[in-house]
């Protein structure tokens, strides 16, 4: 019985924990996403027109999100009927929009105008047995473009 209520407690604390540091994250990406909206992002290959002469560099947001032990377990639920794993949507949504907002912050402090050509990358880093997921891995990367000067 003790085990049972160890057990319970455990993952009720790990949902509410897991709550609250996720709703400050999106809280926190949403004040971000308005102060770097000045900075479009284009999947295009080319330069736009409006540059005639631009430098161009490389700019990366790179993101690591670890899954917690409820989601896990939600999945864990997921994964015998099958279907959407809202969980782990949350996870991905999150670590996806981190990476953009770093790789707009890194094109910012180069005083790009735009990025262009924008990718972005996925990974999972298995933990444990069966190859569980333990986290979530998110590239964003582009080529930031910003007024030539000489």
């Amino acid at each position: 019985m003790i085990d049972v209520a160890i057990f319970l407690s455990l993952l009720i604390s790990g949902y509410l924990f897991g709550q609250f540091f996720e709703r400050r994250h999106y809280r926190s990406i949403i004040e971000r996403e308005k102060n770097t909206l000045h900075i479009p992002l284009l999947t295009l290959k080319t330069t736009p027109s409006g540059l005639k002469r631009c430098d161009a560099a490389l700019v990366t947001g790179n993101v690591v999100v670890s899954v917690d032990y409820f989601k896990r377990f939600l999945a864990g639920l997921r994964a015998i009927v099958g279907g959407r794993v809202k969980s782990y949507e949350s996870l991905v949504d999150r670590a996806r929009r981190e990476a953009i907002l770093r790789m707009k912050e890194q094109a910012i402090d180069q005083g790009a105008v735009v990025v262009t050509n924008v990718r972005i990358e996925t990974s999972s880093i298995s933990k444990g047995q069966g190859n569980a997921i333990g986290s979530i891995e998110v590239l964003a990367y582009g080529t930031a473009i910003s007024p030539y000067r000489p």
